[in-house]
């Protein structure tokens, strides 16, 4: 299965231009033999948040907002049918109360399969004004080889082990990850150990330079490809800071295997004793008063 990284620059809050640019990158990623094309993150307004210091600013941040049924949607459905590629296309969607920071799956029939919200919203910034997600699904996505498992973490998601471990456990194979920040060192190591931890396949796409810095990237779930083999570096893409569509290849028959024979995931947890994980109490020095639960 052959996922694209579609890092890009936005054209801001301006729809139609970003529409007519996700379009092309789509085009190209399925000449380049693409069974997905995954978007950076909130893609309809290029990642545009309101000012909390600027209240007038909110208004028209959440006219922004748009449903599954808005013609940006229905554009990339038409396509993923006429390209026979699946398409992660994000958006702000439109939502009672706030809008939400948003990702829906749309198969190679143009039929959308999943369509999950940020759960980690940024509370601690402008991403304050956006209603978080409320669980993380998976969704079976037919593509020409067959048959993936597939959910989404987006962004700050990822910085929490939970958002992985909650999709390997509903099921996922391989987790795709709409960003909008600068991945240093550190998110890279924290995105690798979630693919190891966890035996999914992982694959992120960020925004190009100068808006962040790219480094869209792709991790493999086998890190031992033979039994009491010796460990292999699982990197299957890594891209600079530039534009581009970056295919990473998954080979999901080695994935699957993996996961039959080796020891992480479920088979050796204890959740007898993880009680304390779904405790909403906060205890010093972790307090944030502008922390939703």
């Amino acid at each position: 299965m052959k996922v694209a990284l579609l890092q890009m620059t936005s054209h801001g809050t301006d729809q139609a231009a970003n529409q007519a640019k996700g379009d092309a990158f789509c085009r190209q990623a399925r000449s380049l033999g693409a069974d997905i094309a995954l978007f950076p993150e909130m893609w309809s307004n290029g990642y545009t948040l309101p000012d909390p210091r600027q209240p007038h600013e909110l208004e028209p941040w959440e006219a922004q907002a748009i449903d599954i049924d808005s013609a940006f949607i229905g554009h990339f459905r038409r396509l993923a049918r006429e390209l026979d590629m699946a398409i992660a296309i994000t958006y702000l969607e439109k939502w009672p109360g706030a809008p939400r920071d948003s990702v829906s799956l749309i198969d190679r029939h143009g039929e959308i399969v999943l369509t999950y919200a940020k759960v980690h919203t940024c509370d601690f910034d402008r991403e304050a004004a956006l209603t978080p997600g409320d669980g993380f699904p998976v969704a079976t996505l037919n593509t020409e080889e067959g048959d993936v498992r597939v959910g989404f973490m987006i962004c700050y998601d990822r910085e929490f082990p939970e958002s992985a471990r909650i999709l390997m456990l509903n099921g996922a194979e391989v987790i795709l990850t709409p960003n909008a920040c600068t991945l240093d060192t550190g998110r890279l190591g924290q995105f690798r150990a979630r693919a190891f931890e966890n035996m999914v396949g992982v694959a992120m796409t960020n925004y190009a330079a100068p808006q962040n810095n790219g480094h869209s990237v792709a991790f493999d779930a086998a890190s031992f490809p033979e039994v009491d083999g010796d460990p292999r570096d699982t990197l299957i893409v890594e891209a600079g800071e530039g534009e581009g569509v970056y295919i990473a290849t998954f080979d999901m028959d080695a994935i699957c295997a993996y996961r039959q024979r080796e020891t992480w995931g479920n088979a050796y947890r204890k959740p007898r004793c993880y009680g304390k994980l779904t405790d909403s109490d906060v205890q010093p020095p972790f307090v944030r008063p502008d922390a939703r639960r």
